[in-house]
């Protein structure tokens, strides 16, 4: 038997080094994140472990996991309890080691593996740790199974047997960076700016872009678990801002950061101007579609409205779907529908075949940037941008609700506009033109501005971004707008950045 998990246990307590502790809000809608230490201890996540382990033999599917860790101080810990449980569960585990998310990815493929437990908190602040899982390459998993693994755990319905195994592989980075740069190198001898926030990609993206003949100059590579400057996190605007101060420092003509984990990218053009990640997906899609006639995207619904309006994609007879935000919801969309790519604003990119395998890959998302400026010699990564329509965009902000009640909110608010809608009544100033209720609330207006509502599915908070094809001050009236409605309930808290 393993005890049932606790959601709530005292530290320095014989209960919490006997217990296993298990916040049941860190079952998130795709992967799992805790506090660790207040909302999951050790204990837990080997309880985590017997619970994956029980859901794979549940499933039928083979009991055989590819594990990997982020650089934190105690990924390495916590991944050491997780293959516990998974051992104890009945499951083969192959320990990759140091790693980023998508070379988890790849090493089921690689290792002919039907599993994978990447343990990370991706871009999270330190304290933080995760678990990304699945089973069923490329995807990983979503909300029915993140809701039968949580069922599983919180009620100890744990399968101990034998069967279990570990082995550890050596040198599977190389095999990852081989895997990327078995091509022909760029003719165009770029200029990169490589910037990790002393995060898990530092030991692995600067040898991937050299190998394919970029001149890198490495910003933050050197790994600190500490993040001493700031999150390695590709949304964050001090990481941005340091990267755009490096890029004209050096006069280089791009700079690609990555996130924690590696598996999401961040672009600064040599203007030094930092490109929204849904701007740099359409200008990748331009490329794409016109190399592959009839090309089919997914991007995610706190997306810009370019991919459906932009002439070039028009052209290139490419079609769009908006889709929920999330890496989960976006593999799985891309995978069903066969499209060739999907551009989350967030920063996960999906490259199907013949680009990739169908998951998220920030150093996939560098080399597709690098190969774009390959195809276009004469031009810059800044005429590439201001060859886009032009439209104004906030970043992707924040305010505080708590878990617990931040889906009742956004519902509240998703009625609150489909009220309006039905009325005839007007959202900063315009008719309702549309309402995308896929995930949380776009409402879009006549003149083409819109802001999207929505729960962040892995931090107590929602998630709010606005823009307008028309003006600054139309994009600002529609924050306006929005963050009235907002301020209608209490429990919604200050933002972390707004424009």
């Amino acid at each position: 038997m393993f005890p049932k998990p606790k959601p709530a246990l005292k530290p320095n307590t014989y209960e919490y080094e006997s217990e296993p502790l298990v916040k049941p809000t860190g079952f998130r809608e795709y992967d799992a994140r805790w506090l660790l230490g207040s909302e999951i201890n050790l204990m837990g996540v080997e309880a985590l472990g017997l619970g994956l382990g029980t859901l794979i033999h549940e499933l039928g599917v083979t009991p055989e996991i590819v594990t990997g860790h982020d650089f934190r101080a105690y990924s390495a810990s916590v991944k050491t309890a997780l293959v516990c449980g998974l051992m104890a569960s009945g499951c083969k585990v192959h320990d990759i080691g140091l790693a980023l998310t998508p070379m988890a990815y790849f090493a089921q493929f690689e290792l002919d593996v039907p599993c994978v437990a990447m343990v990370t908190a991706s871009h999270n602040d330190n304290g933080w740790t995760g678990v990304k899982m699945g089973t069923d390459r490329p995807l990983t998993f979503g909300p029915d199974e993140m809701t039968r693994l949580r069922e599983i755990v919180l009620a100890a319905r744990f399968r101990i047997r034998g069967g279990g195994g570990y082995a550890f592989v050596e040198n599977f980075p190389a095999r990852y960076i081989a895997d990327l740069t078995n091509r022909p190198k760029l003719k165009r001898r770029l200029k990169v700016v490589c910037a990790c926030g002393n995060g898990t990609a530092g030991a692995f993206a600067p040898q991937v872009l050299q190998a394919v003949g970029c001149e890198v100059v490495p910003l933050d590579c050197d790994l600190d678990h500490s993040f001493p400057k700031y999150n390695p996190n590709t949304e964050d605007m001090k990481m941005l801002h340091a990267m755009s101060d490096e890029v004209l420092r050096v006069n280089a003509d791009v700079a690609l950061g990555f996130d924690g984990d590696g598996d999401r990218c961040g672009v600064v053009d040599d203007t030094g101007e930092e490109i929204f990640a849904d701007k740099v997906g359409v200008m990748l899609a331009r490329d794409i579609s016109a190399q592959h006639s009839n090309s089919t995207f997914v991007a995610d619904v706190k997306s810009t409205g370019l991919f459906m309006t932009d002439p070039v994609l028009r052209a290139n007879n490419a079609r769009t779907e908006y889709w929920k935000t999330g890496h989960s919801y976006m593999k799985r969309r891309v995978n069903e529908i066969g499209a060739i790519a999907g551009f989350e604003k967030s920063g996960h990119f999906f490259f199907n075949k013949p680009l990739g395998r169908g998951y998220d890959d920030g150093l996939i998302f560098a080399l597709a940037v690098c190969d774009m400026l390959d195809r276009n010699p004469a031009k810059r990564m800044s005429d590439l941008k201001n060859a886009l329509p032009k439209t104004w965009s906030s970043p992707t902000m924040a305010p505080h609700c708590a878990d617990e009640i931040k889906y009742r909110v956004v519902d509240e608010v998703v009625k609150h506009f489909e009220r309006a809608k039905q009325a005839g009544e007007k959202v900063a100033g315009e008719p309702i033109r549309d309402l995308v209720t896929v995930n949380g609330v776009r409402v879009t207006v006549a003149d083409g501005t819109w802001g999207l509502v929505r729960a962040s599915s892995n931090k107590p908070e929602l998630v709010v971004v606005v823009e307008s094809p028309a003006s600054e001050a139309r994009m600002r009236d529609m924050f306006k707008a929005v963050d009235a409605v907002l301020r209608t309930h209490p429990e919604v808290g200050e933002y972390n950045q707004t424009i």
